[in-house]
């Protein structure tokens, strides 16, 4: 009796393997901030995993647990998400910091009403935090910092073989400790400009106790948001310079994660 092997079956262990490569990829841009966020859509992560996962795939040895959908499997599928989510968090922690520092400038300049839809999380959040995260976007891309960070996930690999993919408590103390740069980069940045609305409104109140005829409102919100803007426009080189700070230590938190 003739058999024909068409070559379904190393077919379809190499499409197995291509689909578990995908698991900690897409769990990276998915925890990511600008490729997660609800503006960019599923079909674009769908086919930027599948294009880095091909070529992990042709350039790397890893293989696929031999049994994906038992619990060894199954295990090892966490633990792909796992190192993934992992990665992508160390992002999340360096764009909140911006959206921080807007809600205490944009509270402070009494433009706490003007909120848009934050594409991170789909809640609201202040004009100005969008303004910030955009430009703190642009510099992390500008610099080529989502290359370093997708070559960090590409080399994540070597360092977390699939089903030895546990982070360990010092890698995640790693990542907690990590949220003191993002509350304490964020008050550098808001400290200049809040410090000027609080000069302003401690001018309005003397103003207002001298002349108790005076409006404190129509003379403290305009002279706050007046003196907000020309504070951020006198800071704005400060600005971006915490903000590239910003972008190298969240790319160095997530080589510290991997032990690079």
């Amino acid at each position: 009796m003739i058999s024909f092997d068409f070559g379904f079956g190393p077919l379809e262990a190499e499409f197995w393997r291509w689909m578990f490569l995908m698991t900690r990829i897409g769990a990276a841009l998915m925890a990511a901030p600008f490729f997660g966020t609800t503006n960019v859509a599923p079909q674009v992560r769908v086919v930027l995993a599948g294009a880095i996962s091909l070529m992990i795939a042709s350039s790397t040895n890893v293989q696929a647990p031999e049994h994906l959908f038992s619990l060894a499997g199954m295990l090892a599928v966490a633990g792909e998400i796992l190192v993934g989510t992992c990665l992508g968090f160390v992002l999340q922690f360096a764009f909140a910091a911006p959206a921080i520092a807007a809600e205490l400038i944009g509270g402070g300049m009494g433009m706490g009403l003007a909120a848009t839809i934050d594409p991170q999380n789909g809640g609201h959040s202040p004009a100005l935090g969008q303004y910030f995260t955009v430009v703190l976007t642009l510099i992390f891309f500008s610099l080529g910092c989502h290359l370093q960070w997708i070559a960090l996930v590409v080399k994540s690999y070597t360092v977390f073989a699939p089903g030895h993919t546990w982070i360990g408590p010092d890698r995640i103390m790693e990542i907690l400790s990590y949220g003191s740069t993002l509350f304490a980069t964020a008050l550098a940045m808001a400290l200049p400009v809040t410090l000027m609305l609080l000069l302003i409104m401690i001018m309005a109140g003397v103003i207002s106790r001298s002349a108790p005829a005076l409006n404190l409102f129509s003379l403290g919100l305009p002279a706050s948001i007046v003196a907000g803007f020309a504070a951020l426009i006198a800071t704005a080189p400060m600005l971006t310079d915490r903000m590239t700070q910003l972008s190298a230590d969240a790319i160095a938190a997530a080589a510290r994660l991997i032990g690079s």
